[in-house]
């Protein structure tokens, strides 16, 4: 039986980032890491497409917790003890140099996670923290004060324990049995698959600046549109599948969106392609391009307007012009599933938030059980949210427990 001061199961970024800091605050506890897989920091290695995407350029404690659909509430107060900044500064201070670009997502300035894994490898090593690879918790007890864990390699004992596992059902069901209710995961960050004659021919075009809702609720966003193969993605889609990862499992991804491609109502729509027809008169409405749309988008809502390529803005009819305003202003378009976005696997559920304490992240069910990362309910949409959540709980946890 190996004994330990503290124990973390799951060696991803908030069980690395907790373990370092841990070892940090207070070098005299003897602190393991216990992974199931050959090796750590897998999610880090692919998000941001390999360049591993830090956090987000968002310094306002109450302005970062409105990216996160599950978890806003909870993480306002650990957002003003440890946020973007913070992360920021810990990074730099370990040689880690980060840069923000321009849609405020911040990566290392080498373009590459291995900067990140490398970074937390040598912090742990130099820390003295040790890290188990293929220790498969198998069960965990307590007994007399004291955690026991099961694992295929024998049995850890240990005074604390941190579970950072992230969306993993088997230790959810370990924690379940412990007394903790899990909230059922449901996928949040997906795009949808869209089969619509007026996208089937134009992947990769970008409207910069939709309004999109789901028709028959409350559920709407903003930002880019990305038409693909399949349907559509982008901020304003993936925002919308994290803001409404419930509502839409329980449609089971068959719903309806209307898009305003221009962000406009239809009334002034209407009024300006009035304007159109007397300004451009002799000019044909499907050769050139209105209100900044990518030429390929507006030539396919022209053609569902039943406006023909040759006819000129002088020739449309009432019925037209009013067809184009809605293609414009209210395109409905028919959800049949979804896609998952790129790596980014990102589940709403997990450990109910009213059982834990968030000015420690500890368990209110047991002392000295301890949680961070995305084995809580909380979820953010893409862009860096994610990891800010697990370096913020990570952080917290390593200072109650080091103190």
């Amino acid at each position: 039986m190996k004994e330990y001061d503290v124990i973390i199961v799951g060696g991803g970024a908030a069980g690395f980032f907790a373990a370092i800091n841990i070892a940090e605050f207070n070098p005299g506890l003897k602190v393991a890491i216990l992974e199931r897989a050959k090796e750590g920091l897998q999610k880090v290695k692919i998000s941001g497409g390999g360049r591993c995407n830090v956090t987000h350029a968002e310094f306002i404690p109450s302005e970062l917790v409105q990216n996160y659909p599950r978890g806003e509430k909870e993480l306002l107060g650990p957002f003003h003890q440890f946020m973007t900044g913070d992360t920021m500064e810990w990074f730099d201070k370990r040689g880690v140099e980060l840069k923000i670009e321009d849609d405020g997502r911040i990566f290392p300035v080498s373009n590459s996670s291995q900067t990140i894994i490398d970074c937390f490898l040598n912090e742990a090593k130099k820390n003295g923290v040790e890290i188990l690879y293929n220790h498969v918790v198998k069960s965990i007890q307590k007994h007399n004060e004291l955690w026991e864990l099961e694992t295929a390699q024998g049995t850890f004992t240990s005074q604390k324990i941190l579970i950072a596992t992230g969306s993993s059902p088997k230790v959810w069901s370990l924690v379940e049995s412990l007394g903790h209710t899990i909230v059922q995961p449901v996928p949040s960050l997906f795009t949808f698959d869209i089969k619509d004659p007026r996208i089937k021919d134009i992947p990769g075009v970008v409207a910069q600046n939709v309004a999109v809702k789901v028709v028959g609720s409350q559920l709407e966003s903003e930002g880019p549109l990305l038409i693909t193969h399949v349907g559509m993605s982008a901020p304003a889609i993936l925002k919308l599948s994290a803001f409404g990862a419930l509502e839409l499992a329980k449609r089971d991804y068959k719903f309806q969106i209307e898009i305003d491609f221009i962000r406009q109502t239809f009334e002034d729509c209407l009024d300006t392609l009035k304007t159109f027809k007397q300004d451009l008169a002799k000019k044909t409405v499907f050769k050139f391009a209105q209100y900044d749309l990518p030429k390929r988008l507006w030539q396919q809502l022209v053609l569902a307007s039943n406006i023909a390529t040759t006819t000129t803005w002088a020739d449309t009819n009432k019925q037209q012009l009013e067809a184009l305003a809605s293609q414009l202003t209210q395109a409905v378009f028919n959800v049949t599933g979804k896609s998952t976005f790129k790596e980014e696997f990102v589940t709403a559920g997990g450990i109910n938030l009213k059982e834990v304490n968030f000015k420690t992240f500890e368990s209110k069910l047991h002392n000295n059980l301890y949680f961070a990362g995305e084995i809580l309910n909380i979820d953010a949409i893409t862009g860096g949210f994610n990891f800010q959540n697990a370096w913020t709980g990570a952080y917290i946890v390593a200072k109650s427990i080091a103190d």
